[in-house]
């Protein structure tokens, strides 16, 4: 099969397509037939090498854990999901022709191959943070970096559960976050008075997805350390905060289903950034690495 592959830790320009074997699906997992692979942050900080002393890959790796696709092989133990089904969902290596998923959901209608595959990591991510502030209908959620994946889908979320969501962003998705419901601001001195206008009897619990050296004022505006999740700033735990991750925290994969049924309620979309051929992946990188990202950026395989 055709699959974006590295040999060794380095920048995009080690990224190449390259004929590898075909990944099986085991026990309680699925084979897809990749349509679109997303982009995510981790897959260019593990292609660099950053987590080298905690987790070394093996070579060649490919890269991306989020794709959708139909599925064509189905393992031991599998119920819901049959050969022909269309789903999305995350595993390991999905930036290539086949991907095995170990979470997955069925696809619904409403929601474009290139949008489902950038939903899992993102809503995964989003559902176990909002569960650990564990606000309720009513209260009111600020998130840091609102327009990014994550960000735009604890957004959606936590609009879903009853919240009423500030969100940051730069000017220009300022009427990106409008149109999700979020009241929106930007980044920046001066955000704790921009906050308490929109917010006047102050915010409940705070995400940090942008990691821009806010936190200080981000606890501030909570009132309470406690009151702040973060999966970027990773200096949190000594202002007692709190950083959250898939390995730290129970990570929450009912997230998928969830977000397919929303999105057939026409309460849940994916912005995507830009798209990109598979032999074009290392300028998908490139994209991720710049920054400043609206929604996901995909790899299109088929």
């Amino acid at each position: 099969m055709r699959a974006l592959t590295y040999t060794d830790y380095g920048d995009p320009s080690v990224l190449r397509v390259t004929d590898q074997p075909e990944p099986h699906a085991g026990p309680g997992q699925v084979r897809i037939a990749v349509h679109a692979a997303a982009v995510n942050p981790i897959d260019w900080k593990i292609r660099r090498g950053l987590f080298d002393d905690t987790s070394p890959l093996a070579f060649p790796a490919i890269p991306g854990s989020d794709a959708s696709g139909v599925v064509d092989e189905v393992g031991p133990g599998v119920a819901g999901v049959s050969v022909g089904d269309e789903v999305f969902g995350s595993g390991r290596s999905a930036s290539a022709q086949y991907a095995v998923l170990d979470h997955y959901t069925v696809k619904p209608p409403e929601l474009t191959w290139e949008q489902a595959s950038g939903l899992p990591m993102a809503t995964e991510t989003a559902r176990r943070a909002l569960g650990l502030l564990g606000l309720r209908a009513g209260q009111t959620l600020l998130i840091e970096g609102a327009a990014g994946g994550t960000g735009s889908a604890a957004a959606q979320f936590a609009l879903a559960d009853g919240l009423t969501v500030i969100g940051t962003a730069g000017d220009r998705n300022q009427d990106y976050l409008r149109s999700l419901g979020v009241r929106p601001t930007t980044y920046g001195a001066g955000l704790k008075e921009r906050v308490a206008r929109l917010a006047p009897d102050g915010v409940d619990g705070v995400f940090d997805t942008a990691g821009s050296g806010s936190l200080p004022e981000l606890i501030e505006i909570a009132g309470d350390p406690g009151r702040v999740v973060s999966i970027a700033d990773f200096s949190a735990p000594q202002y007692g905060a709190r950083v959250t991750s898939a390995m730290s925290d129970d990570p929450a994969y009912d997230a998928l289903p969830q977000a397919a049924e929303l999105a057939r309620e026409g309460r849940f979309t994916v912005a995507i950034d830009s798209e990109y051929p598979l032999d074009a992946g290392a300028k998908a990188h490139e994209r991720s690495e710049g920054g400043h990202v609206r929604g996901k950026i995909v790899l299109k395989v088929c």
